[in-house]
């Protein structure tokens, strides 16, 4: 149960994993129900960080595991529970991790998604190992009807814990909004992770055209479409909630290899070399950015030296264009020109600073020559989506 066979040789993997988890408890995901936790809570489904396993930790009611794990089941039925989504959105793919879960896995998933006016009043607090759900919490989840919620994924057989095959990933093709998921394991067993793939839908009428919005925020629909290089931190967690609280909350690159043996500096005291790192990001509404901030928060001794944004506006088929052509095809405009960064501070730049007053859809982000950053925040008005073809409403672009 506790050992890991070798990894063998890595499958592709699928194009969803550049977008957004909208269920991890950092974005605010909840699990509101389960049926059992005997083992494990479910919560745990939902941590940022990854799975893990000591082989010496046990509790009173068994092995300790870092998932969710029901009891073996001797009665009628299967187990399952329902989350909330911290970020309601479209949903495009899931990983189920069955990490370290090797002779205690759920053999099989299906999963369930529903769009909920309101959150349910009910939800789980405090440490469930050993519980199972109560009467009262039975005949309240009951009245949310979640057996004929549209089911994402069929049921699924799922492969065991091993780190060469603990990833089970689900492709899903479902055009609707989602807030909560029924995640339904038959019959019973252990899941490591839930990571939820997907871009964040915002009900922009609610937004005064004089507020000024976060535009490229999670919560506000913003995604990562294409990077050069992301090999310590993806840049999607450049556009999470809060400050980031360590450097794994960021988006940090590899050393370049093209860096002159002796550097040399500008007048402006920015670094001249030959290389720089990019990330592309879709703005969660079109608008006009006003404000910028560049939060290099945790990077002390490995931040960028510099870094500029460049902007444009794209139709979505312009958009798929691009993707296709890994953002080689696209003319970009200077948004903010090069700026000096400095180590785990926070640097703002107001509207005095920046070179474009017109509408954006995209930006390009790019640090000189490597680093990490830990937030990037663009401030602005988001402009009507009726006023322009490039600023209609769009689905996310299949990459």
């Amino acid at each position: 149960m506790a050992e890991r066979r070798a990894a063998g040789k890595a499958a592709a993997e699928p194009n969803f994993l550049q977008f957004n988890d909208l269920a991890c408890e950092a974005v605010g995901g909840k699990v509101i129900f389960a049926s059992d936790e005997w083992f494990a809570p479910a919560a745990n489904l939902l941590k940022k960080e990854p799975p893990q396993f000591i082989v010496s930790a046990f509790t009173e009611y068994g092995k300790w595991m870092d998932g969710w794990e029901t009891r073996r089941k001797r009665i009628p039925g299967h187990d399952w529970c329902l989350i909330q989504l911290g970020v309601p959105g479209l949903i495009y793919g899931f990983d189920v991790d069955t990490s370290f879960f090797t002779g205690n896995h759920a053999p099989h998933v299906s999963i369930q998604a529903g769009c909920l006016d309101k959150p349910p009043a009910f939800t789980l607090e405090g440490d469930r190992t050993g519980m199972a759900a109560s009467d009262s919490q039975l005949a309240a989840v009951a009245k949310l009807a979640s057996k004929a919620w549209p089911e994402l994924v069929c049921v699924s057989q799922l492969k065991p814990g091993y780190s060469d095959c603990c990833h089970n990933f689900f492709k899903v093709n479902f055009n609707h909004r989602v807030t909560h998921l029924r995640i339904n394991i038959y019959p019973d067993g252990g899941i490591a992770r839930l990571r939820v793939y997907g871009v964040g839908q915002r009900d922009w009428s609610s937004v005064s055209a004089q507020q000024d919005v976060d535009l490229l925020a999670l919560t506000s629909g913003g995604v990562c479409l294409g990077y050069s290089d992301a090999h310590f931190g993806h840049p999607r967690n450049m556009i999470g909630l809060g400050r980031a609280v360590n450097m794994a909350d960021g988006w940090e690159t590899a050393r370049r290899l093209d860096r002159p043996k002796h550097l040399k500096v500008d007048k402006q005291g920015i670094l001249q070399v030959p290389g720089w790192e990019w990330a592309v990001f879709r703005l969660g509404h079109p608008g006009v950015i006003n404000s910028i901030e560049v939060d290099t928060n945790h990077f002390k001794g490995n931040y960028p030296d510099s870094c500029r944004i460049e902007a444009c506006s794209l139709t979505p088929e312009k958009e798929v264009q691009c993707i296709r052509t890994k953002w080689t095809s696209e003319k970009w405009h200077v948004l903010l020109p090069p700026q000096k960064l400095h180590p785990h501070h926070r640097h703002l730049y107001s509207e005095a600073q920046l070179m474009l007053s017109r509408p954006v859809s995209h930006i390009r982000f790019i640090i000189s020559p490597d680093g990490g950053v830990s937030r990037l925040r663009l401030w602005g008005r988001p402009t009507s989506i009726t006023s322009d073809p490039a600023n209609q409403q769009r689905s996310v672009s299949k990459l």
